[in-house]
C-alpha cells in the first residue's frame, strides 16, 4: 500500500521576489548530498520525479537511491520506475489510444463498474497532424483543397477524436490545421515546469512519436514510446526504464558562414551512431551552446531516434529564456521557470562558475568543422558532404544493392526515359528529382532554414531559374507561425513562383503522405526502371516511406531543397557545374543563390515577432470550421459502427473478467521472418500508403472502400483488422527467409509456401 512520502522533509516553498509565493516544490539541494551536483542535467529530473512520486508502493526510495548513485549504479543495468508529468500523442497513434480507453469504459461498465473513472490522470496533448496528404501541390489555394480532402477522407477519425476530447477528462486535441505535433508541443505546449495545483515540478513527457525528442531542445526531458506505454502513463502508471547511461556532447566555437542546422544535426547523426548510443540519453554543453539557436537545438534533439539515442537533451539557460518569451508565453511563467531552476540548480547559467558533470564517455565537435552535407540515399545517418556528392552518387550507382546501393549496370546508367509531361516533351535520367518537399518537425521550427530557402528562392527568381513542371514541390509548415514570417519578410511569393506553395500544417512526405506524382512521370519511372529521387527536410529517408517510386531519398536542410529542385538532378557538383541558366542565357551556380549566415540572420530578426506565436495559436484555440461543424455524440461510452473501416472495436477486453486468466505457454512457434540490421519502425508497422495489392488492401475492398480512399495505414491505426494486416507490409522489406527477394513476404513454415507475412502469420495456407 501506498505511503506517505518520505521526502516531505524537503518539500519547500518558492517565494516570489516581490512577495506571494510560486508553490510547493521539493528541494534537491536540500537533500546535502554531494553526489546530485554532479549528476547530468538529464538525470536530475529523473530524480526529481521519482522524489515527488515516493510512496514506497510504485516508487521506493531505494529507486532514488539508485538515481542519486547514478554513477555507479547506470553501468550496472538497473531499472528505475518513471512518471512522465504528461503525454503527447498525435493522431496516427492517438486513434487507437482513444480506442484502447473506450474499450476500457465500455468492459467496466460490463462488470458493473463506473465506467466514468476510466479518464486520464495526467494531462494529455493530442494533435491531429498525420492525415494531410498533398493531393494538390503547386496551386495557390493548395491548403483549402488539401483540408477539404482531409476531411473527406478522416471525418470519422476527427469526430472520433472530438467525442474523446469531451469523453475524457484531461485530454486536450488540437484540431487538423493545427500544425506538426513537436513544433506545436514546442512553441506552445512545453511547460519547462509545471504549475499544477500548487506543485511545481519539471515539465516530461513520453509520446506516441519517435520525434518527441523535440522538445529536449527546450530543456524538457521527453522520448518517444509504444501505445501500451503511453497508455499506462495516461492512467497514471510509472514507466520501467533502465537507468540509462549519459553520453556528455560538448560543443565548441561556431558554424561557418553559409552553414546550416541541418548540416549540424546531420553530422551529429553520423557521429553518434559511430559512438553507439541506443539506450542512453545525450547531454549537451560547452561554450558552443550560445552560439546554436534553441531552434537550432530543437533541429538536434528532433532528430535522438535517428541516432538512436531515447534523448538528445539541453539543459535550460538564458537561451530558452529568450525563446519562451518569443513564443508568447507569460512573463510570470517565465520568471517561475527561472526560480524553479534557479533554486533547484538545474539552470545552467554560463556568467557562473560550472560545477564539471560527469557523463558515461564524451564526445566533442568543433562547430567550425561542421560543412554543407545530406544524407542519403536510403538512411538518414549516411552522411555525404555537398562536395562529395557527385562521385557518391555514381557509387550508388554502381554498388550492389544495399543501403548504399542500387546494381545500375554501367551500361544502362546513361539511360533516358523520354515521356509526355501535359504535352511537353520531357526527359528523365537516374538520379533525376521528381519529389522536392520542405517538410517535416526537424526543420519547420527553425526560422533560419526557412527563411533562408526562401532568400535561396528570391535570388533564383530574380536570376531567372525556373524548377521542371514535372517535380512535384510543396511547403508543408509546422505551425501557421511559419506563414506569417514568410508573409512579413515578403519572400513567400518566391517560393510560390518555383511551385514551393503551401500544402498543409501537418506531417506530409517526411511521413510518406507525399500523395502521388503525376501519371506520366510515373509511368516513365516504373516503365524504364528509373533510380528516381526526392529531396526532402526531413528526418527519415528509408527506402519505401517517401513514396513507392522514389527509391533515392535524399535528406537536406530546405535551402537545400529548393536547390537541388532548381538543379533537377542529385547527380551534380555544385561547385563545378552549373544549377541552370538565366534569363539572359548565363549559367547561374550554386554560389549565385546561396546566401550569407548574416543575410539570413537579418531577415530573421526583422520577420520573427513574438506577436505572430500569440495569434497564431490564439486562433488555434478557436478551432476551424470544418472542425467546429463536426458534431459528435456526448455519450462517455462510444456508439461503435460494426461496419466501420477506420475506427473498430477490437477484441482485447471481449472476455474480460475481473481475475486475470494467468500465463499460458507458447506451442509450435515457428519463424516468421529473418531480418539484419537497421530494421525500424517503418518496416515493422509501416504509416505510409497502402499498396494495392496488400492484405490490407485486399480487406478494404472487401468491404467497400474504392481503392482512391485507401488513404494510409496511419489513418488506419484505429481498425485493428487493418493493422494486423499492416504490419510488415512494407514494399522494401528483406527478409532473409526469401532468398534475396524484396516485398512484404515470408515463407511459411513448414509447408514451404511463399505467403504474404499476414497470410503466413495467420495460417492461410492456398
Amino acid at each position: 500500500m501506498a505511503a506517505e512520502n518520505a521526502f516531505n522533509t524537503i518539500l519547500k516553498t518558492l517565494e516570489k521576489p516581490d512577495g506571494g509565493e510560486f508553490g510547493k516544490y521539493y528541494c534537491l539541494p536540500a537533500l546535502n548530498d554531494p553526489r546530485i551536483d554532479k549528476l547530468p542535467y538529464c538525470i536530475k529530473i529523473l530524480l526529481e520525479s521519482a522524489i515527488r512520486n515516493c510512496d514506497e508502493f510504485q516508487v521506493k526510495s531505494k529507486d532514488v537511491e539508485k538515481i542519486i548513485d547514478w554513477e555507479n549504479t547506470s553501468p550496472k543495468q538497473v531499472e528505475i520506475p518513471f512518471m512522465p508529468a504528461r503525454v503527447l500523442l498525435q493522431d496516427a497513434t492517438g486513434v487507437p489510444a482513444v480506442v484502447d480507453l473506450a474499450c476500457m469504459r465500455d468492459a467496466m461498465n460490463k462488470l458493473g463498474g463506473d465506467s466514468n473513472k476510466i479518464n486520464p490522470l495526467v494531462p494529455v496533448d493530442l494533435v491531429i497532424d498525420h492525415s494531410v496528404q498533398v493531393d494538390v501541390a503547386r496551386y495557390e489555394n493548395a491548403v483549402q483543397a488539401n483540408m477539404e480532402l482531409e476531411f473527406q477522407r478522416n471525418k470519422e477519425r476527427f469526430a472520433f477524436l472530438k467525442w474523446g476530447s469531451n469523453a475524457f477528462d484531461n485530454m486536450l486535441v488540437f484540431p487538423p490545421g493545427s500544425g506538426i505535433v513537436h513544433q506545436v508541443n514546442l512553441e506552445c505546449l512545453g511547460r519547462v515546469v509545471f504549475n499544477r495545483n500548487g506543485m511545481l515540478y519539471p515539465d516530461s513527457v513520453v509520446g506516441t512519436d519517435s520525434h518527441t525528442t523535440m522538445i529536449n531542445g527546450l530543456g524538457v526531458a521527453g522520448w518517444g514510446v509504444g501505445g501500451i506505454e503511453a497508455e499506462a502513463a495516461m492512467l497514471g502508471q510509472p514507466m520501467s526504464m533502465v537507468l540509462p547511461g549519459v553520453v556528455g556532447f560538448k560543443l565548441l566555437r561556431k558554424l561557418r558562414d553559409g552553414v546550416t542546422a541541418t548540416d549540424l544535426v546531420l553530422t551529429v547523426t553520423q557521429m553518434l551512431r559511430k559512438h553507439g548510443v541506443v539506450g542512453k540519453f545525450v547531454e549537451f554543453y560547452g561554450e558552443g551552446m550560445g552560439e546554436l539557436s534553441l531552434a537550432d537545438r530543437a533541429t538536434i534533439a528532433n532528430m535522438s531516434p535517428d541516432y538512436g539515442a531515447t534523448m538528445g537533451f539541453f539543459p535550460v539557460d538564458h537561451l530558452t529564456l529568450q525563446y519562451l518569451q518569443l513564443t508568447g508565453r507569460s512573463d510570470e511563467t517565465i520568471a517561475m521557470i527561472e526560480s524553479y531552476l534557479r533554486t533547484n540548480k538545474m539552470f545552467v547559467d554560463y556568467n557562473e562558475p560550472q560545477i564539471e558533470k560527469v557523463y558515461s564517455s564524451y564526445l566533442e565537435l568543433k562547430l567550425e568543422d561542421v560543412e554543407p552535407c545530406i544524407s542519403g540515399p536510403k538512411r538518414p545517418h549516411d552522411r555525404v558532404p555537398l562536395q562529395e556528392m557527385k562521385a557518391d552518387w555514381h557509387a550508388c550507382l554502381d554498388n550492389r544493392v544495399g543501403f548504399k546501393g542500387f546494381a545500375i549496370p554501367k551500361e544502362s546508367q546513361n539511360k533516358v526515359a523520354k515521356f509526355s509531361f501535359h504535352g511537353t516533351p520531357a526527359e528523365l535520367r537516374h538520379g533525376d528529382v521528381v519529389i522536392a518537399a520542405i517538410t517535416s518537425c526537424t526543420n519547420t521550427s527553425n526560422p533560419s532554414v526557412m527563411l533562408g530557402a526562401a532568400v535561396v528562392a528570391k535570388k533564383a527568381c530574380e536570376l531567372g531559374l525556373e524548377v521542371k513542371p514535372w517535380i512535384k514541390t510543396s511547403l508543408a509548415p509546422g505551425s501557421g507561425v511559419v506563414t506569417r514570417y514568410l508573409q512579413k519578410s515578403g519572400l513567400q511569393k518566391y517560393l510560390n513562383q518555383l511551385g514551393f506553395h503551401i500544402v498543409g500544417y501537418g506531417c506530409t512526405t517526411c511521413i510518406g503522405n507525399s500523395g502521388d506524382i503525376d501519371e506520366s512521370v510515373a509511368s516513365a519511372i516504373s516503365e524504364n526502371d528509373m533510380v528516381a529521387a526526392a529531396v526532402l527536410s526531413g528526418n527519415r529517408n528509408f527506402e519505401g516511406r517517401v513514396h513507392p517510386l522514389t527509391r533515392a531519398n535524399y535528406l537536406a536542410s530546405p535551402p537545400l531543397v529548393v536547390a537541388y529542385s532548381l538543379a533537377g538532378t542529385v547527380d551534380i557538383d555544385f561547385e563545378k557545374e552549373p544549377i541552370g541558366k538565366g534569363k539572359d542565357g548565363k549559367e547561374i551556380f550554386f554560389r549565385d543563390i546561396w546566401p550569407s549566415s548574416e543575410e539570413v540572420a537579418n531577415v530573421v530578426q526583422s520577420s520573427v515577432l513574438p506577436d505572430m506565436f500569440k495569434a497564431t495559436y490564439q486562433a488555434i484555440t478557436k478551432g476551424n470550421p470544418m472542425w467546429n461543424e463536426l458534431s459528435v455524440p456526448s455519450s462517455n461510452l462510444y456508439a461503435w459502427d460494426s461496419t466501420s473501416t477506420y475506427i473498430h472495436k477490437p477484441p482485447y477486453f471481449k472476455d474480460m473478467t475481473m481475475s486475470p486468466p494467468g500465463l499460458h505457454g507458447v506451442k509450435d512457434a515457428y519463424c516468421l521472418l529473418n531480418f539484419g540490421d537497421s530494421i525500424t519502425t517503418d518496416h515493422v508497422s509501416p504509416a505510409g500508403s497502402i499498396h494495392k495489392d496488400s492484405p490490407a488492401a485486399k480487406f478494404l475492398l472487401e468491404h467497400g472502400v474504392d481503392r482512391r480512399d485507401f488513404n494510409s495505414y496511419g489513418s488506419r491505426r484505429g481498425n485493428d483488422e487493418v493493422m494486423a494486416r499492416g504490419t510488415f507490409a512494407n514494399i522494401r522489406l528483406v527478409n532473409k527467409l526469401l532468398e534475396g527477394e524484396v516485398g512484404p513476404k515470408t515463407i511459411h513454415i513448414p509447408t514451404g509456401e511463399k505467403l504474404s507475412v499476414y497470410d503466413a502469420a495467420m495460417d492461410r495456407i492456398p
